[in-house]
């Protein structure tokens, strides 16, 4: 009896699987380069109808922390700062927050990019513009915005209104806001992703000028009010050494004052200002081109293999 299992006949049955299969594909060449032209064409057209989108960066360097400073002050500052912390004022303790990491929550928190875009009227340009008829240029929408009548008028789903709401701005701007940390050098860049170079430049200098003058701002509040507190509580104790812990919070206190006051770039350092960008960074159209057309010529040798081997069912029921 012959052994229909054995290793010879499974290679026969491969070579005629195979055989089949490019009899059926060559027998249908023209649709799969039809297909494949189809695809093809059409990726050219979406590669060539995307905008071109430019990128700046700016190097930061994180200043020092002043709140690491403390040093001999730990023991004080042990003492004094749950009394403190009752009334609302914080002693920069060790354990607490790098002001790095808390100028970074800042920059990318709502109420910040609130103020940012307010105070710099962004909302329009930024939420009512479109990539422009020039390359590298936006204008104003006129159907998301009236510039006649000044007033919204773009179509949105509730519970979403004609004027964007802060939500609604902070994650459009959270979307093209980049920030990377490097975590052998502790150097941080931040990068603005958009359609007209020249606006993102500006936009990252008064972005990072606006989170170095509220996070001096921040302190020298902080600082007055710790220093008001502990010359509150010098006045109220006449025990040598709680006076002599007074004493040098104060000095410390005074020291982030005189700091902060003489510190422009309080919370970062500007190593590699942004420039305007003479190229884009996006789309990569060659790649989209190169995909698309691939893609076209796997689903056209998809199709007419399911279209095949259904057509042969169908003859088998037959």
């Amino acid at each position: 009896m012959e052994n229909t299992n054995s290793p010879q006949r499974q290679v026969m049955d491969d070579e005629i699987d195979l055989l089949e299969l490019w009899n059926v594909l060559w027998k249908a060449k023209f649709i799969i380069i039809a297909i494949t032209a189809v695809f093809a064409v059409g990726s050219v057209a979406y590669a060539l109808w995307l905008p071109d989108i430019y990128r700046t960066e700016v190097l930061l360097s994180p200043a020092a922390d002043d709140d690491s400073a403390g040093g001999g002050l730990s023991a004080g500052l042990g003492q004094l700062g749950g009394l403190a912390g009752l009334a609302g004022i914080n002693l920069g303790s060790p354990g607490g927050v790098l002001q790095k990491d808390r100028a970074l929550a800042v920059m990318q928190s709502r109420f910040f990019i609130k103020d940012f875009f307010e105070q710099h009227d962004l909302v329009i340009p930024f939420m009512g513009s479109k990539p422009g008829a020039v390359t590298g240029t936006v204008e104003i929408d006129p159907e998301l915005y009236d510039v006649t009548n000044q007033q919204w008028v773009r179509e949105v789903s509730p519970p979403r209104q004609a004027a964007p709401s802060d939500e609604e701005v902070h994650e459009a701007f959270s979307e093209i806001l980049i920030v990377e940390e490097d975590d052998i050098t502790g150097l941080l860049t931040v990068s603005l992703e958009w359609y007209d170079p020249s606006q993102i430049k500006t936009w990252v200098d008064w972005l990072i000028e606006d989170l170095n003058s509220y996070m001096r701002e921040d302190t020298l509040l902080e600082s007055q009010r710790a220093i008001d507190y502990l010359t509150e509580q010098l006045q109220k104790t006449s025990l040598v050494e709680m006076r002599n812990v007074f004493f040098n919070l104060i000095e410390q206190q005074t020291q982030k004052v005189m700091l902060a006051d003489v510190r422009e770039e309080y919370a970062f350092e500007i190593l590699d200002p942004a420039v305007i960008p003479e190229r884009k960074s996006a789309p990569g159209r060659a790649l989209i081109c190169i995909l698309g057309t691939l893609l076209g010529g796997m689903l056209a040798v998809l199709f007419v293999l399911l279209r095949h081997y259904a057509s042969r069912e169908k003859e088998a029921l037959a």
